[in-house]
C-alpha cells in the first residue's frame, strides 16, 4: 500500500501476493462501479485480458450475490451452484473451490475479493477472516481515489445521484417481497379550519363516529371469517374499536370544536397534541399506540370529508409493496385483501399491532425504514427483504433475478424440510433431542401438524393481554389456557406467567415511566409485589389443567428467595382449590426462567427446589453484556456464540446434570442451526424455538456428530479465543452438516 506506484500497480502486486501466501490458483479483486456493475480491476490465474472487461451487474453470479447481500460465500464446487455465471473471458473453467468476501467500507460495499482453485478445497474459517482482513486493507485502497475517481466512488456507493437505493431498517416480519411501490399517505387536506356553527359541528362529528364504528365492525366481522388468521387479529381490532369509542378522546374533540374549530380541525388539533404527549413516551409498546390514534383520526377525517386518503390499490392483479410512515392494523387488513406482498414503515417495530396482522398474513416488513416516503417513487419497484432488513429500490434485473432465485431456493428448501415432519429427531450417533416450539399467538398452534414438535416449550401468556384494552378476567383465562391445551392435543405445554413490562406493556397494567425499563418493574417483580394478579393467573392455569398435567415457569428470577416466594403463592390456590372440592391437574410441575446472571451462582441452591429450568437466552445475553438488544447501534454487537455466553451456559448444563433437573433453552440461539448445532454440543438436549424455525433445526441435528461438535467446542471455550461464528461456521462445512443454504 504504501510502495510506489499507481493504484493499480498497487492492486496488482496484492493480489499477487495474497494468491502466493494463500496457496491459491486464483486471486482476483472485482471493485464496484456507478450503475450497480462490479469490474474485476486485477487478478492471478484468470486470463489478464478479462481484466477491465469481465463485469457483473449486483447480484449476478457468485460475486454479485456477494456484493448484493454482503455476505462472505465458501463453496467446494462453484459450477454447480445456482448462482454461478459463467465468464468465458476469463477461462474460468478449471476453478472449482470458491472463497469470496466483501470489501465493505462504513457499512457499503465497495467490491468482492476472490480466491478460487482447481481441486475441491474445503476454505476453513482461517482463510476467510484472513481474506475480511484484506479486504479492508483494499477498502483504503479503493476509497482513496487511485482505482475510481472520487465521484464515481461516490456514485457506487450509493451516496450520489443514482437511480438503484438500499435502504436498511429493522426486521419486523421475515420474508421476501417483490412488487411495485405504493405509497401509503392517508391525510386528507383541510379546507376549512373555522366553524360557522358548533351545534352543526357536533352533529357532523358524531354522525362521522357512527359511519367509522360500523367500517370497523365490518372489518372485525371479516377478519373473524378469514379463519387461516387465528384470533389476535380480531382481537386487535376489538381493542381498537375499544379505543375509538373512548370517551376521553371523544371529550376533546368536543372541546376543541366550542372552541371555534370544524369537527376536522378538532379531530386533526386532538391528534396533534396527543402525538406530542405520546411521542415524548419512552415506553415503546404506548408509543405504538400512537399509529393506532393516528389512524383513527385520519379514517374519521375521511368519513367527516367524504373524501378517502390518496392511497389507490391497482386492480391489475400485479403484487404491489405498500410504504408509509406507520400503519394501523384495520389498513393492513383492509389493503391485503389481493396483492400486497410487502410492506415498508418508517416507523413501527415489531411490538406493534400492524406487525402481529402481518406475522399472521405472512407478509414481509421491514420497519424503522428512514425517509422511505421521500427516496421510494410511486411505481418504483421494490424488493422488501426482512431477513436482512433492507430495501432495495429500483433493483437491476439481476437483483430481481437473485432474490427470485432466492426465493425459489427456499421454496424447494421448505419442500425439502417437509419430509422431515415425522423423521425421529436423532443425532447421526444416536443422541435423542427434543424439539419444542416458543407459543404466544394462537395462530402459531395451528401449523402443529405441520411440524410435529415434541411439545410447546415456552407459551407466552402476556402476548394475548396486550392485544386487550381490559385485563382479562378468571374466566376468560381459564378459557384461553384450556384452549392451548385442547389445540396442544396431549403435547406438554409450559406456561411462563406474564413476563410484563420492559418492552412489553399491557393497556390494563401500565408500569409507567422508568429510566432503564429492562431492569425494572417487570415480569415476577410485579407478581411479587401484585400477587391478587398471579393468583388470579395461576388459579385459571390450576382449573384450565384439571386432569392433565400442569407445567408453569416463573420468568425473571433473580434470586432463590422469589422462586420460594412465587411456590407459596401456588401451592396457597392449590389449597383453596382443594378446599373449595374443585378439579385439580393431575400433576404441577414448576420451573425457572435462567435469565438473570446473578442465578449462575445460585444455580446449586435453585435446582434441587425445581422439577425444571429452562435457559432464556435473549435476555440473558442482553443482561450478560449490558447491551439493549433492542438498540440499533449496539444491539448487534454480542452473538450467541460469543465464548463468554458459552461458557455461561456451560455452567448451567454441568449443574443441571449434577441435580438430574430437565434442561431446555428458549431463546432465539435454538431456532438458528448454527447455534443450535453449539447448544448440542455444550449437552443441551431440549430446544424450544419458533415454529418455523423446527424444521431446519431437525434438518441440522440430523445430519450432525455430537461428540464431534462436543469435543471440538470444548477445545474452542478451552482456548483464548474470540467470537467462535467463524470456525463455527467451518466446522458445518467441514463436517456437511447441514445449516441451510443462507447460512
Amino acid at each position: 500500500m504504501a510502495a510506489k506506484g499507481s493504484g493499480q500497480e498497487k492492486l496488482d502486486r496484492i493480489m499477487a501476493l495474497i494468491g502466493t501466501e494463500m496457496a491459491s490458483d486464483v486471486c482476483s479483486c472485482y471493485v464496484m462501479r456507478a450503475g450497480e456493475v462490479l469490474e474485476l480491476f486485477a487478478t492471478v490465474g484468470l486470463n489478464a485480458a478479462a481484466v477491465h472487461r469481465t463485469r457483473l451487474r449486483l447480484g449476478e453470479g457468485l460475486v454479485g450475490d456477494i456484493a448484493a447481500r454482503a455476505r462472505p460465500l465458501v463453496l467446494e464446487n462453484a459450477p454447480a451452484h445456482p448462482n454461478f455465471a459463467y465468464c468465458p473471458e476469463t477461462g474460468e473453467d478449471p476453478f472449482r473451490a470458491f472463497c469470496g468476501v466483501p470489501i465493505l467500507r462504513s457499512g457499503r460495499v465497495r467490491g468482492v475479493l476472490v480466491i478460487q482453485d482447481a481441486q475441491r478445497r474445503k476454505y476453513g474459517e482461517e482463510e476467510i477472516e484472513i481474506l475480511q482482513n484484506l479486504a479492508m486493507v483494499l477498502a483504503e485502497l479503493i476509497s482513496s481515489g487511485e482505482l475510481l475517481s472520487l465521484q464515481e466512488i461516490a456514485f457506487a456507493a450509493g451516496d450520489g445521484d443514482l437511480d438503484f437505493q438500499r435502504l436498511a431498517g429493522v426486521c419486523v416480519n421475515r420474508g421476501v417481497g417483490l412488487g411495485q411501490a405504493i405509497l401509503h399517505r392517508p391525510q386528507v387536506v383541510l379546507r376549512e379550519m373555522v366553524a360557522d356553527s358548533p351545534r352543526v359541528e357536533m352533529r357532523r362529528l358524531r354522525v362521522a363516529l357512527q359511519q367509522m364504528f360500523g367500517a370497523i365492525d365490518d372489518l372485525t366481522n371479516a377478519a373473524s371469517r378469514m379463519g387461516d388468521l387465528g384470533e389476535e387479529p380480531v382481537e386487535i381490532l376489538e381493542s381498537y374499536r375499544m379505543f375509538a369509542k373512548d370517551r376521553g378522546w371523544f371529550m376533546r374533540m368536543r372541546e376543541a370544536i366550542r372552541q371555534g374549530l370544524t369537527a376536522e380541525a378538532s379531530v386533526q388539533k386532538v391528534m396533534g397534541d396527543m402525538r406530542v404527549r405520546m411521542s415524548q413516551i419512552s415506553d415503546p409498546y404506548i408509543r405504538e399506540r400512537l399509529y393506532d390514534v393516528e389512524d383513527l383520526s385520519n379514517r374519521l377525517i375521511q368519513h367527516l370529508s367524504g373524501r378517502s386518503g390518496v392511497t389507490v390499490i391497482p386492480d391489475d392483479g400485479k403484487d404491489y409493496v405498500l410504504v408509509a410512515r406507520s400503519l394501523g392494523p384495520a389498513e393492513l387488513l383492509e389493503l391485503s385483501k389481493s396483492g400486497l406482498c410487502g410492506l415498508v414503515l418508517q416507523e413501527g417495530t415489531r411490538h406493534s399491532h400492524v406487525a402481529i396482522v402481518a406475522r399472521a398474513l405472512g407478509i414481509p416488513v421491514v420497519g424503522q425504514c428512514a425517509e422511505a416516503l421521500e427516496r421510494i417513487a410511486p411505481s418504483d419497484m421494490l424488493v422488501v427483504d426482512g431477513d436482512d432488513a433492507q430495501v432495495f429500490v429500483r433493483p437491476s434485473d439481476e437483483v430481481i433475478l437473485a432474490y427470485r432465485r432466492r426465493l425459489q431456493m427456499q421454496t424447494l428448501r421448505e419442500e425439502g424440510l417437509r419430509g422431515l415432519r415425522d423423521l425421529p429427531a436423532v443425532t447421526r450417533d444416536g443422541e435423542k433431542v427434543s424439539l419444542l416450539i416458543n407459543v404466544g399467538l394462537m395462530v402459531d398452534l395451528q401449523n402443529l401438524p405441520d411440524i410435529a414438535p415434541d411439545g410447546i416449550g415456552l407459551f407466552r401468556t402476556e402476548l394475548p393481554f396486550m392485544v386487550k384494552a381490559a385485563h382479562p378476567d378468571l374466566m376468560a383465562q381459564t378459557a384461553l389456557y384450556k384452549d392451548v391445551l385442547v389445540r396442544a392435543a396431549g403435547l406438554p405445554v409450559v406456561f411462563r406467567t406474564l413476563d410484563i413490562g420492559g418492552d412489553k406493556q399491557l393497556p390494563s397494567f401500565p408500569v409507567g415511566h422508568e429510566e432503564n425499563p429492562a431492569l425494572g418493574w417487570r415480569a415476577l417483580r410485579i407478581g411479587l409485589d401484585r400477587p391478587m394478579m398471579l393468583r388470579t393467573q395461576l388459579r385459571a392455569l390450576l382449573m384450565a389443567s384439571a386432569g392433565q398435567e400442569l407445567r408453569i415457569m416463573f420468568p425473571l428470577v433473580s434470586e432463590v428467595a422469589e422462586y420460594r416466594s412465587a411456590r407459596h403463592i401456588l401451592d396457597a390456590e392449590v389449597a383453596r382449590l382443594r378446599k373449595s372440592g374443585a378439579s385439580l391437574p393431575e400433576k404441577i410441575m414448576t420451573g425457572v426462567m435462567i435469565e438473570v446472571p446473578a442465578l449462575l451462582f445460585q444455580l446449586d441452591d435453585l435446582l434441587p427446589l425445581c422439577d425444571f429450568v429452562s435457559v432464556g437466552s435473549n435476555d440473558l445475553m442482553q443482561y450478560l453484556f449490558a447491551v439493549d438488544r433492542g438498540s440499533p447501534m449496539v444491539g448487534a454487537r454480542y452473538d450467541g456464540l460469543n465464548p463468554a455466553l458459552l461458557r455461561a451456559l456451560r455452567l448451567v448444563v454441568q449443574a443441571a446434570e449434577r441435580h438430574h433437573v430437565s434442561l431446555s433453552i428458549c431463546g432465539e440461539m435454538a431456532g438458528r442451526p448454527v447455534e443450535a448445532m453449539t447448544l448440542l454440543g455444550l449437552g443441551f438436549r431440549n430446544l424450544s424455538c419458533p415454529p418455523q424455525s423446527l424444521l431446519a433445526v431437525k434438518a441440522m441435528l440430523r445430519s450432525l456428530e455430537v461428540d464431534r461438535i462436543s469435543a471440538y467446542l470444548g477445545a474452542l471455550l478451552d482456548a483464548d479465543c474470540g467470537n467462535l461464528s467463524d470456525r463455527l461456521h467451518a466446522f458445518a462445512r467441514d463436517h456437511e452438516v447441514d445449516i441451510g443454504v443462507d447460512c
